[in-house]
């Protein structure tokens, strides 16, 4: 069985970096909110290694099963986005109810979701192909399908993960060549979604201000990408050195999650900023070069949705961390402490790895 060696190291290497990172930044705030310092630790660790098992699992299986039951799988993930809306079955984190809390752990439907709609998008899209040009006729249910999830992700609500979402799945149906017409419309319509949904929630509005002006309440919707410049700014070539973070102790917010960056280039400086950031390159390159090899059309939606999925949250993190846009909740994939998210990046890296098979 030969498999894309590249793809398989620099996912190795990056969950790797992303476990000893993870306990690097949060041990300070686990040892004070838990008595625990290796409480985030131990979480992410059960996921990973449960995700190098589903890597073996999803090696020896025939992807075609995947288009087999794509519809099952959709229908599935469906049930659970209605499911962790109800009080008493979904939890509330951050001010989100998108959680299911399975003992201390927690799952978010919405991740398996991203997942299971980039299976059936490449499916539908492989069977409709003659009917691309055609909205009604050929893209007109799948619109539907993408909306329906849209609303249910919003009424949790999850913005960050519905737009990659969206996004990826409106990049699969740009190269599958219907008018270009269709997405200057998407784009209009879009873009005014988007500002009325930050105009209706005070706290994405916030977001903007603070992406505009971080100064103009450095204490409040500004702290958190003030905390994480003052992390990345002075850091240098070498950084503080391994779990020598000072971000970490209490100036920025949570820092095992969305903004670990920070703390991963305060402590390995420029350097190691960079050793990840060419992985990642890696990753993706090999990635999208499995896609372009493909001969059949649903292997070739899967594997392009699958990398793009990635490489548009990794840029996505990477902007907020470092103010380029504004905060968005997405997490880093392979190194943000998030079971959800590492399980459905492994997943999405491991099928890529078998479709390289061929």
């Amino acid at each position: 069985m030969k498999i894309n060696k590249r793809i398989l190291l620099s996912l190795i290497l990056l969950i790797l970096i992303g476990l000893i990172m993870i306990y690097s930044s949060s041990n300070v705030w686990a040892l004070y909110k838990y008595n625990n310092p290796y409480k985030f630790i131990k979480s992410q660790f059960i996921f990973a290694t449960l995700g190098i098992l589903l890597l073996i699992f999803i090696l020896k299986i025939d992807i075609n099963d995947l288009y087999k039951y794509s519809n099952k799988l959709l229908l599935i993930s469906f049930i659970l986005l209605i499911l962790v809306l109800i009080p008493g079955i979904g939890k509330i984190r951050n001010g989100s109810r998108s959680w299911f809390g399975i003992g201390p752990l927690g799952i978010q439907p919405s991740e398996f979701t991203k997942l299971s709609l980039i299976i059936y998008t490449s499916k539908y899209l492989s069977r409709n192909n003659k009917y691309i040009k055609d909205v009604k006729k050929g893209l007109l249910p799948l619109f539907i399908i993408i909306l329906l999830s849209f609303l249910l992700i919003m009424l949790e609500p999850d913005f960050g993960s519905a737009m990659v979402i969206v996004l990826t799945l409106i990049v699969m149906i740009f190269i599958s060549g219907p008018k270009l017409t269709l997405f200057i419309t998407i784009g209009i319509t879009g873009l005014i979604g988007i500002t009325i949904l930050i105009l209706i929630a005070p706290y994405r509005m916030a977001r903007i201000v603070s992406y505009l002006n971080p100064w103009s309440d450095p204490l409040g919707s500004g702290f958190q990408i003030i905390q994480s410049l003052y992390a990345i700014a002075p850091s240098g070539l070498l950084g503080t050195g391994f779990n020598k973070s000072i971000q970490k102790n209490f100036y920025l917010p949570e820092p095992q999650t969305d903004f670990i960056f920070s703390i991963l280039s305060e402590e390995l400086g420029f350097i190691g900023s960079l050793s990840v950031i060419i992985l990642y390159i890696i990753l993706f390159y090999n990635s999208i070069k499995v896609s372009l090899k493909q001969r059949d059309l649903f292997k070739k939606y899967l594997s392009f949705g699958l990398s793009f999925g990635l490489i548009l949250q990794t840029i996505l993190n990477l902007s907020v961390v470092t103010g380029l846009i504004p905060t968005t909740g997405v997490t880093l994939p392979f190194i943000s402490y998030g079971g959800s998210s590492l399980l459905v990046s492994i997943i999405s890296v491991s099928i890529i790895l078998n479709i390289s098979k061929e």
